[in-house]
């Protein structure tokens, strides 16, 4: 049995796909849910080796098709291995409260499959040092690399140290990274300030930003420095991923490595995390205190935590992270005198040398989740929906 986002997929494949839109022995995806909420912006993987095709049917081909209203879905290709041939397929389903859907894969012509925009979109860029970006329908994040890193060093101007997680903060459901990056090479500071759509005004500093790793060692937090390489995976209608490798750190003589891939499906809140480290058996997850003046929610039984700010600039935002409530095994208000180093932390098992969480932001001019209690009842859906993924059976 394979487990992914929101889902526990059991193969049974006895045949390969048919082709043409209109053909019978197409295989079919039961999506079930068994929460008494409706569901959706739930991805569904369906890996291409699970797949009996022929040497003449082309994967990239495939398409998903609701099986009772006949038409075709979004979907999304992803080249998870990178030998330049996509290997997973990923779509949405909807579903009411206590219900089942059905979906066909079926292989189509060219120019039938619908088309959708590239709301989940990251890259690195170089034009702003070395940040590396990332954005979807709701919300928009970016983190630091090795050239801002060694401007601090060097004790250039504009720099930034930090391995801390950015948030962007959107209005619109359209992409502004670059639209914002490239307004800001001709007006310096240009998305620090809201041109309405948004902008820039949430200070990481050296804390955790909205999701930033750390190692407890008795009573002090250790960090690392910024990312050293990345690698893009995908971007398309559906999820955006990437990969960002960290120079090993020191946490009080033990050595830590990291390596974390991200991912940012669309509409979500939240950026999934998965964290492959080792040196250590609990990884510390933050959320910046700022001015340590907000109102902050523990719920480690449920699996997240949350920082709501009443008094942000003109306006609010909640913080939050969410993860497997089995792996979240407790939580720290942590203050401290140290600059930007107060934040609310959350303990996670390392399992196997590797830690997946989710890590999100909404802030209340986005109009969201505008209220501390709108947003922790999403907190708590969302909570639930990790810890009981759909049901995803594929067969003939």
């Amino acid at each position: 049995m394979k487990k992914s986002l929101f889902y526990v997929c059991a193969l049974v494949i006895t045949t390969f796909l048919s082709c043409g839109v209109k053909q019978k022995g197409n295989a079919v995806i039961t999506v079930k849910n068994n929460l008494d909420i409706p569901r959706a912006f739930e991805t569904v993987e369906i890996l291409k080796a699970d797949l009996n095709l022929t040497e003449n049917q082309n994967f990239e081909a495939v398409e998903v098709r609701d099986k009772l209203k006949q038409v075709l879905v979004v979907s999304q290709f992803v080249d998870q291995d990178g030998d330049g041939a996509a290997d997973v397929l990923l779509f949405q389903p909807k579903l009411e409260p206590n219900s089942e859907k059905q979906y066909e894969l079926v292989l189509v012509e060219a120019g039938t499959a619908p088309v959708a925009k590239e709301y989940c979109y990251s890259r690195f860029v170089p034009e702003r040092t070395d940040d590396y970006a990332w954005e979807n329908n709701k919300v928009a994040f970016r983190t630091y690399g090795p050239t801002a890193q060694k401007m601090i060093e060097d004790s250039v101007p504009g720099g930034t140290l930090s391995s801390g997680i950015d948030a962007w903060l959107k209005k619109v459901d359209y992409p502004i990274i670059n639209k914002w990056y490239a307004a800001n090479v001709k007006e310096i500071g240009y998305y620090h300030k809201d041109h309405g759509e948004g902008l820039d005004n949430f200070h990481v500093g050296s804390s955790r930003g909205v999701g930033g790793t750390a190692v407890k060692k008795d009573s002090t937090y250790y960090i690392s420095k910024n990312f050293t390489e990345w690698k893009t995976i995908t971007n398309g209608p559906i999820r955006t991923s990437f990969v960002l490798n960290y120079a090993d750190w020191d946490a009080d003589g033990q050595k830590i490595t990291e390596e974390k891939h991200i991912s940012l499906d669309y509409g979500n809140n939240f950026s999934k995390f998965e964290i492959h480290v080792t040196g250590t058996d609990v990884l510390s997850v933050g959320l910046t205190l700022h001015e340590n003046d907000g109102e902050i929610t523990e719920n480690p039984e449920k699996g997240w935590i949350s920082y709501w700010e009443p008094n942000y600039f003109d306006s609010e935002i909640g913080t939050a992270i969410v993860a497997k409530k089995e792996n979240m095994i407790a939580s720290e208000y942590y203050v401290t005198s140290m600059k930007d180093r107060s934040n609310l932390y959350s303990q996670l098992k390392v399992d196997n040398n590797k830690v997946v969480y989710y890590a999100g932001f909404a802030w209340k001019k986005s109009n969201q989740y505008p209220t501390k209690a709108s947003w922790e009842k999403y907190l708590d859906e969302f909570a639930l929906k990790i810890n009981n993924p759909l049901e995803v059976v594929l067969k003939k």
